[in-house]
Parts: structure tokens; C-alpha cells; sequence
């Protein structure tokens, strides 16, 4: 089972440019797709990006225009590249994965969460 790890959260201002990093490792046969979302107090989880083996992409409508999504497959890395910050940006912030590893004769296919980034725009 693969784990994934988040790094590059914090406090910016209004504004301002924050950039995510969520690296996958651990029994990885194949990534089939990529995203990031967000939960903030009080709210449910939604979809911030998405980035699919394909290479299409799709973005929440209040992030349009001032984030993107990138992965680097040789490092199963995704990228959240955040700029244009706004307060009601602030929250957790979580990567996810559709993974498949080999199991037995043949392959097994599931989903991951990190653990997630906390994201807070304030001035």
C-alpha cells in the first residue's frame, strides 16, 4: 500500500503564493490519477484539482485562473501551485491518489488520502 506525503502549507497573505507537494511511495504499480482538496472549519471536504494519467485536468470554479495542478510521474509527485490567495482559501489541505499495486496473479486497485496541509490566508 503506497503512502502519501504532504509538505509546503503555511501562513501567506492575502494575495500571496503558496505551493503544494504531495510525493507517493511505498508498492506502486501504477497512478491512475492525482488531485488535491480542501476542508475548512465547519465545511464538508470538496475538490480543489484533479489531474487524471490521461493528463486532463479539472478545477474547482473558485480556484480557476489561480491554481494549477502539475505531476511529475517519474517522482509520482503532484503539485498544487497556489497563487492570488484569498482568505476563504484557508484549509486543509489534502492530497489524494487512485492507486494500483500488484496483488497476487494480479492487480489491485485503491484510493489514498494524505494526511493532509493546513493552508491559512490572513493578513
Amino acid at each position: 500500500q503506497a503512502q502519501l506525503m504532504e509538505s509546503g502549507g503555511g501562513l501567506v497573505q492575502p494575495g500571496g503564493s503558496l505551493r503544494l507537494s504531495c510525493a507517493a511511495s511505498g508498492s506502486i504499480y501504477r497512478i491512475k490519477a492525482m488531485g488535491w482538496y480542501r476542508q475548512a472549519p465547519g465545511k464538508q471536504r470538496e475538490l480543489v484539482a484533479f489531474d487524471t494519467s490521461g493528463g486532463s485536468t479539472d478545477y474547482a470554479d473558485s480556484v480557476k485562473g489561480r491554481f494549477t495542478i502539475s505531476r511529475d510521474k517519474d517522482k509520482n509527485t503532484v503539485y498544487l501551485q497556489m497563487n492570488s490567495l484569498k482568505p476563504e482559501d484557508t484549509a486543509v489541505y489534502y492530497c489524494y491518489a487512485e492507486l494500483m499495486e500488484v496483488a497476487g496473479h494480479g492487480l489491485r486497485e485503491y484510493e489514498e488520502w494524505g494526511q493532509g496541509t493546513q493552508v491559512t490566508v490572513s493578513s
